[in-house]
């Protein structure tokens, strides 16, 4: 009777809720699916109460994120900015992969670059393997004596073409791709005195630590940090230059391969690209970035240039959510009063359809109806034939429509020549074959003002990737194409046609989950959910399987890139049980019917499908098996208690209840299993594992429940009220409970815990909780709460389901205010990296994950734990 009541109470919460939130606010948590329907109108209606202001963000903000985001649709299609200022450097991919846009303002025939750096077109002096297969001496032992040195006798080494790697890599002729070991290469050549004129570039591939000298001197090394890059463009300084002379030169590289691929290959160049001098820098005057959009403003000479970059990922509207498309709006502003001749030029090349830059590619310009595209992609189209992490996509095509202005396919001086002198675009070439990164063209839209004190107007920049996923062996496009029903074409003609309201409705958005934000935690809390919405849904992919199911399946970036993950489905789960639990759903129908299929037959959730884009089983070498039985079960339970019903989990219930007997059967003292806190190494008798697998089996009680199976459900919640005190009992130390059941003088944060709180069961007695929270503010180092006492760093995403445990919004404050400084000040440029170091604020490793969706758990608790207990527990 007392869970009934519980249920009860709970319910009637969320259906008061709902109705005060249909009052006030333009997004809710909603317990029905025709909620949603609604909340669409919603938005819309609250966005037109009042003429928008496109340019104008609803609250400037003042974070600095590591990463800003500029056009982001999904894992592939992700451009980023990780500079303060617009212009300090190219724009990347969240790999680190660069994917150029750039951006130029012509005013009264002075040019400034607002976005991005100058693209060189390279003339090499010596060549890399993909324009020759050079040779050069190499070892894999570890040289005797001075082997940098010009000197040295290399005679004993082998002389081979490069590139040095592995071979499926582009351009390898000679393989070396050994896990743990080295490769020292030494290259001779002749440089003439017309050589070394100028500016010289050193451009280089390698994977993964890498040093280089010229004739003894060092020239770059990467120390001990290990990352595959490609194509790296470093302009040498007078002093670097003096250390090559004319004739025979040596240059001599060392590279170490940790895991995974290898390679090696580098080359001398120089720029002829255009003289591109005139053109000024604009003065950045701002940036600030809410869930949608980021909106930038920058000073050129006698006008203001303001530009917002949108997703419209509004989490109502599926094909606006897997939109394949972004806007870039922009608004001239003059700032004397006078008109000025005023022309925007923004330009990319096929770098953003390739995984590695010397893919041969084709760029072409195509009509449809009224409408002129360029397009471009790689000749090859490998339609999702790789797997794996750090990777980018090289199949699909990009494309930029010529909607409100004029778009090109030339050369890069073409096109920059015919902006300087005219603000003009040259005529434009059909079709463009590129053999090697130098033959590449521009991709170029123009929007010409004329002389104006004031206008605006958009432009769009989409890709379609033709194929988005295999799902058991069958390949899926995304939501938005409706089984290849709807185009890029027709899906680009309604987001011109939509423009005005879409924008309305992101802003509506936006403006939303601020307010959640400042409610819930003040302003920087907000700062930081806005800073992450994009980041967390760009990080997956929406599509419906044969059988009508609604899948989101995250990618898992810079971590394995494992595809949908149990294990960052649940820590990212609050912004989604937040705004659309159908989407929660979509993360875990898979899973089930994974088991349900009898592919998966173990007594426990599988971690994975695959990797991405191919989620056709299981991956990973190792099981979790309280953490994802847990996981899913906690995570069924919600959705079930949100929607009112088991409707959801009914087909299912039997693989349930095998799920939930083993967490009872081995979650009270766990044994030696992985579990997503093991970055320190695995313990036996995690007390933090404990804890989910005994909320694992609370929900699993909750559900019996509302199944109207009142004898199971008396039984369970008994079991789990029991295992609950038994934790308590053995894992206490005085003012805090430790990490292992084992281990005296331990401590580690038990953020499972938070749903006793959420859903007010009663699981762990004696003011656990409570205790718990008040030992972590004693724990904290400047960048945050640590993940346990083993080590400094952290997870950002388990911190915010920690703090959401807090008795109020004070104490909450003081988990936020760390992060904050983290994100704001961390010399990590990546997005923002979820697993970091307490003390120095750099990444440890892991960017662009989803799971910093667990940054609402804030939220959620305050939308569903309720009111009387909030003023209780602030009382105290």
């Amino acid at each position: 009777m007392e869970l009934k009541k519980r249920l009860f109470n709970f319910a009637r919460k969320l259906s008061s809720d709902s109705k005060n939130n249909r009052e006030r606010q333009p997004n809710h948590i909603s317990m029905k699916k025709s909620h949603l329907a609604a909340l669409a109108v919603i938005l819309s209606l609250t966005a037109c109460a009042q003429k928008a202001d496109f340019f104008k963000p609803y609250q400037a903000t003042d974070l600095r994120l590591p990463s800003v985001p500029l056009v982001v649709s999904d894992p592939y299609f992700s451009i980023w900015s990780p500079y303060d200022q617009l212009t300090d450097g190219t724009t990347r991919h969240w790999t680190d992969d660069e994917k150029s846009i750039e951006g130029l303002l012509r005013v009264d025939g002075t040019t400034y670059r607002w976005m991005g750096a100058e693209r060189q077109v390279m003339e090499s002096i010596v060549p890399m393997a993909d324009e020759e297969a050079w040779r050069g001496q190499f070892t894999r032992e570890t040289p005797k004596g001075n082997w940098i040195a010009p000197e040295f006798d290399d005679s004993q080494w082998q002389t081979r073409q490069a590139a040095f790697g592995s071979p499926d890599l582009s351009f390898v002729r000679t393989r070396w791709s050994d896990t743990n070991s080295d490769i020292y290469v030494r290259r001779t050549i002749e440089l003439t005195a017309d050589d070394l004129k100028g500016d010289i570039w050193l451009v280089f591939s390698h994977d993964d630590t890498f040093a280089i000298w010229f004739n003894g001197e060092n020239i770059y090394d990467t120390g001990n940090v290990e990352i595959w890059r490609e194509g790296v463009k470093l302009q040498l300084t007078e002093a670097q230059k003096r250390s090559l002379h004319v004739g025979k030169n040596v240059i001599a590289a060392h590279c170490h391969n940790t895991t995974g691929g290898a390679y090696l290959d580098f080359g001398l160049f120089r720029n002829i690209g255009l003289d591109t001098r005139a053109i000024q820098t604009a003065s950045q005057k701002s940036v600030d970035v809410l869930a949608t959009s980021s909106y930038y403003t920058f000073a050129c000479g006698p006008v203001e240039l303001d530009v917002v970059f949108t997703a419209p990922m509004l989490i109502d509207d599926y094909d606006l959510l897997s939109s394949p498309a972004n806007y870039i709006s922009y608004q001239v502003r003059s700032t004397d009063g006078k008109e000025h001749n005023t022309q925007l030029l923004i330009s990319t090349t096929p770098q953003l359809a390739l995984n590695k830059m010397a893919q041969p590619t084709v760029s072409e310009t195509v009509s449809k109806g009224s409408v002129k595209y360029v397009k471009a992609g790689t000749i090859e189209q490998p339609i999702l034939a790789k797997t794996g992490d750090g990777i980018c996509i090289d199949w699909g095509y990009l494309y930029i429509p010529d909607y409100n202005g004029s778009v090109c396919l030339g050369t890069e001086q073409d096109v920059k020549q015919a902006f300087l002198s005219s603000g003009s675009l040259p005529e434009s070439q059909e079709k463009v074959m590129s053999r090697m990164p130098s033959q590449m063209p521009a991709l170029a839209y123009l929007h010409d003002f004329g002389s104006v004190s004031k206008a605006s107007s958009h432009m769009l920049i989409g890709y379609d990737e033709i194929w988005d996923i295999q799902y058991m062996y069958k390949n899926y496009k995304a939501y938005w194409a409706h089984d290849g029903n709807v185009s890029i074409f027709d899906m680009m003609e309604r987001l011109e046609r939509e423009y005005a309201s879409i924008m309305e409705r992101c802003q509506a958005l936006d403006r939303q989950i601020y307010d959640d934000g400042l409610a819930s935690g003040g302003v920087q809390y907000a700062e930081i959910l806005s800073g992450s919405y994009r980041h967390v849904i760009a990080a997956h992919k929406l599509f419906k399987d044969d059988e009508g199911n609604l899948l989101f399946f995250s990618k898992e970036n810079n971590s394995n890139g494992c595809v949908n993950t149990v294990d960052l489905t649940y820590p990212e789960a609050p912004l989604f049980l937040c705004y659309n639990p159908e989407l929660q759903k979509a993360m875990m129908t898979s899973i089930f019917d994974y088991s349900l299929s009898g592919r998966w037959t173990k007594p426990f959730a599988a971690h994975d499908l695959g990797t991405y884009p191919k989620a056709n089983g299981q991956v990973y070498g190792g099981d979790m098996p309280l953490e994802e039985a847990g996981n899913m079960l906690t995570l069924a339970a919600m959705l079930c208690m949100l929607d009112g019903n088991t409707q959801y989990v009914d087909k299912y219930w039997e693989i349930i209840t095998t799920w939930a007997n083993y967490l009872v059967e081995n979650g009270q003292d766990p044994a030696n299993q992985l579990c997503t806190d093991d970055f320190a190494g695995h313990w036996a008798h995690n007390t933090n594992l404990s804890v989910k697998a005994i909320m694992g089996v609370t929900g699993y009680a909750i559900m019996a429940q509302m199944k109207g199976l009142d004898k199971v459900a008396e039984e369970y919640m008994g079991i789990a009220k029991k295992m609950g005190a038994i934790w308590e009992n053995n894992a206490r130390e005085g003012d805090h409970y430790r990490l292992a059941f084992d281990r005296s003088d331990t401590w580690s944060q038990k953020y499972n815990m938070i749903w006793d709180k959420l859903w007010d069961t009663g699981i762990f007695p004696n003011d656990a909780m409570e205790r718990e929270v008040k030992y972590y503010l004693t724990k904290q180092n400047k960048y945050g709460l640590p993940l346990d006492c083993r080590k400094d760093y952290t997870k950002s995403d388990w911190i915010m389901w920690t703090a959401g445990m807090a008795s109020d919004m004070s104490q909450f404050g003081k988990f936020v205010a760390p992060l904050y400084t983290y994100i704001n000040e961390t010399p990590s440029r990546v997005p923002i990296s979820d697993w970091s170091d307490t003390k120095t604020a750099r990444m440890v490793g892991f960017k662009a994950r989803s799971v910093i969706g667990g940054y609402w758990m804030r939220v959620l608790v305050d939308k569903l734990v309720p009111q009387a207990e909030s003023a209780k527990k602030s009382k105290k």
